[in-house]
């Protein structure tokens, strides 16, 4: 798969404008170098990029992922969870491993939130019986970005929300002071609040929260 990489790298390089990347790489407080080509743009390129060379076939797709994790620029790894998108219910069980790397590797909030939320979160919908050994392991992870996936991959799940589970995870790390496990722990039950408003008011009343999660927690209710 190295020449449909090479391709791919190629053909994204040659829109590179160091002038867009400046304010980007600012914006993510310089974690990583960016081409500078805007999410719009990217859409489009790598829609026009499938037209011409396609996508590959489930056996290579995951693979393709796991290549554009090591380009350096931020944009390849954006790209790669457009190509994760496409995989979606082809994935089997053990490509948690797979999606777990990527949580670890090059993290930041922008590839985390969307594995955490999506490729996690669906997969695990999909793999209930993974949910108690992998995110048991996670909200008791040294790696804060662990703890943030074991917290935000229930996002999506609404009225299949695990509360026992996820109020659950919160009183263990809600006294953290890391501001990305705050921001997760009330935009989760923000996000709860939507389904079960009563049960979120309840948890937020009994639960002593930072500032910051339950202001997040409460936007909604608050409204």
């Amino acid at each position: 798969m190295m020449g449909y990489i090479d391709a791919l790298a190629a053909w994204f390089r040659q829109y590179a404008d160091r002038e867009k990347a400046l304010p980007m790489e600012g914006y993510m407080r310089n974690q990583y170098p960016f081409l500078g080509i805007k999410s719009p743009e990217r859409k489009q390129l790598i829609k026009q990029f499938w037209k011409e060379h396609g996508i590959p076939s489930e056996g290579q797709l995951l693979t393709v992922v796991q290549q554009l994790w090591q380009l350096p620029e931020r944009e390849f790894q954006n790209v790669a969870m457009d190509f994760l998108e496409k995989y979606g219910k082809q994935a089997v069980k053990s490509d948690i491993d797979v999606f777990e790397s990527l949580v670890t590797a090059k993290s930041w909030w922008d590839t985390v939130d969307y594995l955490a939320s999506h490729t996690m979160g669906d997969h695990l919908k999909r793999f209930p019986e993974l949910i108690p050994s992998y995110t048991e392991r996670w909200i008791l992870s040294d790696n804060l970005w662990l703890r943030r996936t074991a917290l935000l991959y229930q996002l999506r799940y609404k009225q299949h929300t695990d509360v026992e589970r996820l109020f659950d995870y919160i009183v263990r790390c809600k006294d953290e002071n890391e501001f990305f496990i705050r921001k997760a722990i009330g935009w989760v039950l923000r996000e709860y609040s939507k389904t079960d408003e009563s049960a979120v008011r309840r948890f937020v009343a009994d639960t002593k929260l930072s500032p910051l999660s339950m202001k997040e927690a409460l936007k909604y209710v608050s409204r």
